[in-house]
């Protein structure tokens, strides 16, 4: 056996993050890792990293015990991990990054860049990624960033490896690409331990699967022998066909109250041509990078349009930046929540309430809404010690409620949501959706992008299939299927 985690606890105080976790690795095998977010899947990756040191429990690598004291140990030993969150420098260049306090060195004791270039570029294709290895990160989009922080953990020649929601901002193509590197680690003798919230990809990709509960083993399953609703109901205690809530039926989406027709700007083609009902929830779907993001961007963010027209209750949306967005009643729940929604140094109060804020900064002093605060933390079943609490302590669910908290506390019209349930475990998607459903019933609007097709599907009422920055079909949700969203996304058109 590769590695063996026997009975793992571990402790924060009085918080039991685990409680008799155990896993084994077989080299050349893909094990998948399922729980809920709090069920204790990142605190026993960390552990097996040498981040954490478990409170008791034993670990084992070949058969011989293993107590690491640091992360350093760990990756000595030849664990790789690569984490949801990136630990990338925004500022260094995407080579900077990978080399970063390996950096090759010239004669004269200098920094060769010419060959860490050549160096980065070689490391950046095993993972399919053909970018520029001088341009600076920051600039990259999102999905780009995941594969260069794929690429830096992969170099390394590594036994195991370990795959922290490594597709969460992965479109399908960047996905098949990582899925081909991870067989190719298998085929050359290699462990990898792969946690997702996606249950097809693990049905795809993985050998086995460890499911955790409330930090303790829940059960393991040869990936041939068990199905998604076993994994489900062995997660959460409910089955999948719970997950998402009645849709409207078919023409019963209210009146306009959002209008594209006929839209192009910088960076979106056009012509972009839907609406959203009252009562609608809508999704864009197609290949990544077509325009999706661009489409919800132009909407909140008021940019000037090349052609067309925006409307927002029939009234003329301005180019007037994101405030004005906001001020036409508009709200925005980022893709990458971390970088573009949450102030992950302020407290869940003070990150509900920013939306409040009088005047232009963030830091001018914001007003007492502490009856706001509280009504949503109980009406979003926000989970947290209290509101004064660090936003970066919460999991990804519950960062993604305060961010819905905070439109909400607002008043917003319209709501647009992209990936909203990136990382987010599969207990907290049904909340989120019922959520995001319970909105647009009661008339307030809810345009959704997302890379995950099933939940386009099971979500919205209607689906716009965006291709080279132009709507071009769309589809009720009833009546959608992941093969014909595919075909129009790639030849144009409802096929």
């Amino acid at each position: 056996m590769l590695l063996e985690a026997r009975d793992i606890a571990k402790s924060f105080g009085p918080v039991h993050a685990l409680r008799g976790a155990s896993l084994s690795l077989r080299a050349g095998s893909v094990h998948a890792v399922l729980g809920e977010n709090g069920a204790g899947k990142s605190t026993l990756m960390k552990i097996i990293s040498g981040v954490f040191r478990p409170t008791s429990g034993s670990l084992s690598l070949f058969g011989a015990p293993v107590d690491w004291h640091s992360a350093e140990e760990a990756r000595a030993a030849g664990v790789s991990t690569i984490f949801q969150e990136f630990i990338l420098l925004p500022n260094l260049s995407v080579a900077e990054n990978l080399f970063l306090g390996r950096e090759p060195r010239n004669a004269l004791g200098l920094v060769d860049r010419g060959r860490m270039a050549g160096e980065a570029r070689r490391i950046l294709s095993t993972v399919g990624l053909d970018i520029d290895p001088d341009r600076v990160t920051s600039s990259l989009r999102v999905a780009e960033q995941q594969m260069v922080e794929i690429a830096k953990g992969v170099m390394r020649d590594a036994r195991i490896f370990v795959f922290d929601e490594p597709t969460a901002a992965l479109g399908d193509r960047e996905a098949q690409k990582l899925f081909s590197l991870i067989r190719k680690l298998q085929a050359d003798g290699k462990g990898v331990l792969y946690i997702s919230h996606r249950l097809p990809e693990l049905f795809e990709l993985c050998d086995e699967v460890t499911v955790l509960k409330d930090g303790q083993f829940a059960g393991h399953y040869r990936m041939a022998d068990t199905n998604a609703d076993e994994l489900v109901t062995a997660m959460v205690g409910r089955s999948l066909d719970q997950l998402y809530p009645p849709r409207r039926a078919a023409g019963m989406g209210g009146a306009p109250a959002l209008q594209l027709t006929g839209v192009a700007a910088k960076g979106l083609a056009g012509p972009v041509n839907l609406t959203v009902g009252r009562n609608e929830i809508v999704g864009l779907a197609g290949l990544e990078g077509q325009g999706q993001i661009e489409i919800t961007r132009a909407i909140y963010e008021g940019h000037a349009l090349s052609a067309g027209e925006i409307l927002i209750d029939g009234a003329p949306l301005g180019a007037g930046g994101p405030a004005g967005g906001i001020a036409a009643g508009i709200g925005l729940i980022p893709e990458d929540r971390k970088a573009d929604g949450l102030y992950l140094s302020l407290s869940v109060a003070r990150n509900i309430t920013a939306g409040l804020l009088p005047g232009r900064g963030l830091w001018r002093r914001a007003p007492t809404a502490k009856g706001a605060v509280t009504e949503q933390v109980r009406r979003l079943a926000i989970r947290l010690r209290h509101v004064g609490q660090a936003i970066r302590e919460l999991s990804g669910g519950n960062q993604q409620k305060v961010l819905l908290a905070r439109w909400l506390v607002r008043g917003v019209r319209l709501l647009i949501c992209e990936e909203p349930t990136r990382g987010v475990d599969i207990g907290a998607k049904s909340e989120i959706y019922a959520l995001l459903r319970e909105l647009a019933d009661a008339g307030i609007p809810v345009l959704v992008t997302s890379r995950e097709l099933p939940e386009l599907i099971g979500l919205c009422d209607r689906i716009v299939v965006i291709r080279e920055g132009a709507t071009v079909a769309e589809f009720a949700g009833a009546d959608a299927s992941e093969e014909a969203i595919m075909a129009a996304a790639i030849k144009g058109g409802r096929s």
